[in-house]
């Protein structure tokens, strides 16, 4: 099977990460190298994460935590293998300016600053359409 970015694809996508339904807050990857991953996801009334038409802080927190897997779950693929899985470690900071709507769109980049010996620090921006709504740092563990 030949994957090209990006990918929307629910079943490729969904095995990437080790969440399953209905925990998975990624829905798209768009861009992939050593260093970040894009990925997208928008935001349904169902979400377990949607109280009043809003997105939570809580939900967007783990949307940057499923990211971060994103980019994990494709670099092992790329090497035809699967992906271990991985926990948040320490939330450095985390900072929202505003919380999204059920239809919005999360575009989110993230960024892998070190990694050694299984934890990644990386830093994580959340944007709606052009506007930036979050942005965190965090420790990731890989098990």
């Amino acid at each position: 099977m030949e994957i090209t970015l990006p990918n929307s694809d629910k079943s490729f996508v969904e095995s990437l990460i080790p969440q399953k339904f209905p925990f998975v807050m990624v829905g798209e990857v768009s861009e992939f190298s050593e260093s970040h991953v894009i990925s997208g996801f928008t935001i349904k009334e169902d979400n377990i994460f949607v109280h009043d038409g809003v997105f939570q802080a809580s939900g967007l927190i783990e949307h940057q935590a499923q990211s971060v897997a994103l980019h994990t779950g494709y670099k092992y693929f790329l090497l035809g293998k699967e992906a271990p899985t991985g926990y948040i470690g320490a939330i450095k900071s985390f900072e929202t300016d505003a919380l999204p709507k059920v239809g919005d769109h999360l575009i989110t980049e993230a960024t892998i600053l070190n990694e050694m010996l299984g934890v990644t620090l990386v830093e994580i921006v959340t944007k709606v359409k052009e506007t930036v709504i979050a942005k965190s740092q965090m420790k990731t563990v890989v098990k």
